[in-house]
């Protein structure tokens, strides 16, 4: 069985660069706040030969020094092994003859088998579709496996078929598998899907109403990303609603490309948490932004929500197109064009250590982005990345530092504002010093806002968001 689990917030880095992990080591060390009381996985994402447990061999829990720390299954999961008739059984089902020969198999002796999660699903459910990255959550000092599932057909009347042959679908079902015992439990998320409700009734008792899902567990649902990316997809092209521009294809949008360890790929969407426009607090949400088909801008960026009591709503924001947003590639040109910048690059590689540069975060504030990118050194022999810089650009603005604090207030301390036209009539700018007093007012409220998401306080996260956004509509304003 596998056994035990790292994480760590996405915000922090030890000094030297890597990741600050809240639960780690074996046996699992982790923070009071996340307990682990049942670290080992016996259904996974790679889990897919049988086993068998509870047998007269001991079973190897985990490596302690040069001594070794054995374990006795306990869970409910698999087939007992407790007559001839269902050895036969199983060794024609497997191939093998280990299983009715074996001298360590007793009664109470356990067959596990289907311990990859999505095969498991596929077995109970085959006429769902799943998502292609189940992910795993710790719920009640427990670890599980959430598997979206989508109801799917290829004969909806007057629809356009996606990814070859689907032309409907809808994430109509939250799959829970226990990685200890291997239960599983369907959940019923859309219950205004007809599809879904045909199943319902079609085998009674495999859907549970998603109110049953327990709340450790009902917390951590989010928006499914292949789903985004199918809908994502048909709004490039059907967010057109003039028939004239539709026929030409003449507003056609597209995922923009981005520049990942040196190469372009197209861009995915991303989890990030942010407040978005309008809204009190910050929120975990799925995010893409769009480019006009052949060109390197930004015009829109599509997010979809995750929390409750707003979780599926799907927004979209659209830029002014006389105004110019730079898009993640006129980003990636412009960090290369920084003299500042290439000279640090160019000095890390002629010592052998290779500079890989992160996803690209593209962060709405207010009117304007924020472009994030974090840079990562890599020596050729350790090949162990390390977090040495965070690249920052706001408008006319670009920053590298050793921390993204830094970075921030380097990008907004040394704010200075283009001067106004004298053909332009519009007021004055205030003088350096009082853009240094705004500067530093926005560096406190971020150090705050930062303080409160470490303790967990969204609602004092979110307001300080909002105090942020409004010290950067006054730069914004004063610039003008």
């Amino acid at each position: 069985h596998g056994y035990g689990l790292v994480m760590g917030p996405v915000n922090e880095v030890t000094s030297e660069g890597l990741p600050l992990l809240w639960a780690r080591d074996i046996p699992p060390k982790h923070d009071p706040e996340f307990p682990i009381v049942r670290p080992e996985i016996y259904f996974g994402e790679r889990a897919n030969e049988y086993i068998i447990v509870n047998t007269k061999s001991k079973e190897l829990d985990y490596p302690a020094g040069d001594q070794n720390v054995y374990t006795h299954y306990q869970g409910a999961g698999g087939v007992p092994l407790s007559g001839f008739l269902r050895k036969v059984a199983f060794v024609f089902r497997f191939g093998t003859l280990k299983i009715l020969l074996s001298r360590d198999i007793t009664p109470e002796s356990r067959l596990l088998f289907r311990r990859e999660i999505t095969e498991r699903l596929r077995a109970i459910a085959p006429f769902f579709l799943y998502d292609n990255d189940p992910y795993p959550v710790l719920a009640d000092g427990r670890i599980f496996w959430i598997v979206d599932g989508y109801t799917w057909s290829d004969r909806f009347p007057y629809a356009q078929p996606i990814r070859g042959r689907l032309n409907y679908i809808r994430n109509s079902v939250k799959a829970v598998v226990d990685a200890y015992n291997g239960t599983v439990s369907f959940y019923l998320a859309d219950a205004e899907d007809p599809v879904v409700q045909c199943y319902n009734r079609v085998f009674p008792g495999l859907l549970k109403p998603l109110a049953e899902m327990p709340a450790s567990l009902k917390s951590h649902l989010r928006y499914p990303q292949d789903l985004f990316e199918v809908q994502s997809a048909v709004y490039a092209r059907y967010h057109m609603t003039n028939p004239q521009v539709f026929y030409n294809q003449e507003d056609l949008w597209t995922t923009p490309d981005e520049l990942v360890e040196g190469n372009e790929t197209p861009m995915e969407p991303y989890y990030t948490i942010m407040r978005l426009p309008g809204e009190a607090k910050a929120e975990y949400v799925l995010l893409l932004p769009f480019t006009p088909r052949q060109k390197s801008n930004l015009i829109a960026w599509m997010a979809a929500r995750s929390d409750d009591p707003h979780y599926g709503q799907i927004l979209v924001y659209r830029f002014p197109k006389e105004k110019l947003i730079y898009g993640p590639m006129q980003i990636a040109a412009r960090i290369d064009q920084d003299a500042q910048i290439s000279q640090q690059f160019t000095l890390w590689g002629q010592r052998g250590v290779q500079v890989l540069r992160g996803n690209l975060l593209v962060i709405p504030v207010k009117n304007s982005l924020l472009y994030i990118q974090p840079v990562y050194l890599q020596a050729e022999r350790g090949k162990i990345p390390e977090l040495r810089r965070v690249i920052v650009a706001y408008e006319e603005r670009i920053a590298m530092r050793e921390t993204l604090n830094e970075a921030l207030q380097d990008i907004f301390s040394g704010w200075t504002p283009a001067p106004a036209s004298p053909t332009t009539a519009g007021p004055r700018a205030p003088p350096a010093a009082d853009l240094s007093g705004i500067g530093k007012d926005a560096w406190t409220i971020f150090q705050r806002g930062q303080e409160r998401l470490q303790k967990g306080d969204w609602t004092g996260y979110g307001r300080a968001m909002e105090e942020l956004a409004d010290v950067l509509r006054r730069l914004k304003d004063s610039s003008r």
